[in-house]
């Protein structure tokens, strides 16, 4: 009886909130749990998020990723000016390691903030031409194996990563369910 007053609170708490998972058998006691983003503490100009709990802590690589599972997730972000400094030189040169440390990852993405047209227009203080741009972009995410997305503002990013990060994690809760089920299934 205790556990069905205990699962009916539980779910009606869970009704109330928008982004719930569902529970890890080991988290049975906190079925109504968020995922927490993860900010890099290096980062300069951190988004905002408003629907999902956020921490700031140091990230292997990568700006955001999910707390549990900052090895297997990551997101790099740039701004247009900061993405067109990464198309050459120095900048090119460690922005490269960056995204080669991201290879590894199960789910890792180059976030764009900025509207494509803006280097097709040619809207940024640099001398490199929006085809060279376009054309290192289109050589990370072949090279890498990472995916480019663009953002038109940093709220509209903000909102990307936070369903990112939460239906990744769902995924990954939903993995460990099912390997808990194989597991009973296999005891009888």
């Amino acid at each position: 009886m205790l556990a069905v007053n205990w699962q009916t609170r539980m779910a009606e708490k869970t009704e109330k909130l928008p982004f719930q998972l569902p529970a890890v058998r080991s988290l049975g006691e906190h079925p109504c749990r968020q995922p927490v983003i993860v900010i890099d503490s290096r980062e300069q100009t951190p988004l905002l998020f408003t629907r999902l709990p956020f921490v700031t802590e140091t990230l292997q690589t990568g700006d955001y990723s999910v707390r549990g599972l900052e090895e297997l997730f990551a997101v790099e972000r740039k701004t247009i000016g900061d993405l067109v400094g990464c198309c050459m030189g120095d900048g090119r040169r460690r922005f490269e390691a960056e995204l080669h440390r991201l290879r590894g990852y199960c789910f890792k993405r180059l976030l764009i903030v900025g509207p494509e047209s803006d280097i097709l227009t040619g809207k940024y203080h640099s001398n490199i031409r929006a085809a060279s741009v376009l054309a290192s972009l289109t050589a990370f995410e072949v090279r890498y194996d990472c995916p480019v997305v663009f953002c038109a503002t940093a709220s509209r990013a903000a909102i990307q990563i936070e369903r990112w990060a939460f239906y990744y994690a769902r995924e990954a809760v939903e993995t460990v369910n099912d390997l808990c089920r194989a597991i009973d299934t296999t005891k009888c």
